[in-house]
């Protein structure tokens, strides 16, 4: 499927790339951020992409520049490959369907790419999880505390796709992301850039709000689809590994959480009470994958 309006392509550079599944009540959201971006509209290109909806209701498209396609595929990673295959633009910029990107990410994102003449460095804008509620539930209070440290996964060599940017000669030099597993493809494929030589750079200016997660069975969704990315590998020693350090309690989570004096006593407490509920969650997981179950896509 293939729903496009003819858009300006004389200074095209950018694509943004999006996929969808089951998340389309949200992407009027994100389409609003986009058009009210800073940067002119003919200078990038939006692919939102379907990947296995339950209910696909795609909104009306009011940007010129705002393609949907369809990925029958079933895996983020692989709508995102597709969605790569019709981009238009140099650089690739990723994020997600639940993200709220501010006004001058791509502006700013702009600027640092404008002077990169190497497609071999890429770059990692900062993530901001925000409550969807006022006061805020339990789950978002876990969530917001939980984060996505964008800056301490790039001093770790890899970044999340909810806000990534990478040069389509470098991603098409390493042959996209890895589709075997419904998690952990950008850990993988920022590790495999990086050992090929690139560069990955973080950008705190370029910054995209991630909506937190409001139900008990959202934050534990998550938590089996990371645990099955991981257990997934095709390495059988990563496998090992994911086992060993599953069984283990979450010590270093609840010390992050109980360091955090940002918040409160109460928020701490909250977020790490859910987090050793998660982890029964993940147990209960792996012992689900080892019988060779299908694992966890949302």
């Amino acid at each position: 499927m293939l729903r496009s309006r003819a858009f300006l392509q004389s200074s095209l550079k950018m694509t943004v790339v999006v996929p969808v599944c089951d998340h389309w009540h949200v992407i009027p959201g994100l389409l609003d951020c986009l058009e009210k971006q800073t940067l002119p509209q003919d200078e990038f290109q939006v692919l939102l992409i379907e990947n296995g909806s339950n209910e696909f209701s795609p909104p009306k498209i009011r940007a010129r520049n705002v393609t949907i396609l369809t990925c029958e595929k079933l895996g983020s990673y692989a709508a995102r490959n597709l969605g790569v295959v019709a981009a238009q633009g140099e650089w690739l910029v990723f994020t997600d369907a639940d993200c709220l990107p501010e006004s001058d990410w791509l502006e700013n994102i702009r600027h640092h790419v404008g002077h990169c003449h190497d497609e071999l460095q890429f770059f990692a804008g900062r993530i901001s999880v925000v409550y969807q509620t006022s006061p805020p539930n339990y789950c978002e209070i876990y969530d917001v505390l939980k984060g996505i440290p964008q800056r301490r996964y790039v001093k770790q060599g890899y970044a999340a796709t909810a806000n990534l940017v990478v040069h389509k000669k470098l991603f098409d030099q390493l042959d996209g992301f890895s589709e075997h597993a419904f998690s952990g493809g950008d850990v993988d494929f920022c590790r495999r850039a990086v050992s090929s030589g690139a560069q990955l750079n973080y950008l705190h200016q370029a910054v995209v709000k991630h909506r937190a997660r409001t139900t008990w069975k959202e934050i534990a969704t998550k938590a089996r689809r990371i645990k099955g990315g991981k257990f997934r590998t095709p390495s059988g020693r990563g496998r090992v590994l994911t086992i060993a350090r599953s069984l283990m309690p979450p010590a270093i989570a609840v010390y992050r959480f109980a360091r955090d004096n940002r918040y409160s006593w109460r928020y701490r407490g909250v977020a790490i009470s859910i987090q050793l509920g998660l982890w029964i969650v993940e147990l209960k997981e792996l012992l689900r994958l080892s019988f060779n179950r299908e694992a966890e896509r949302r």
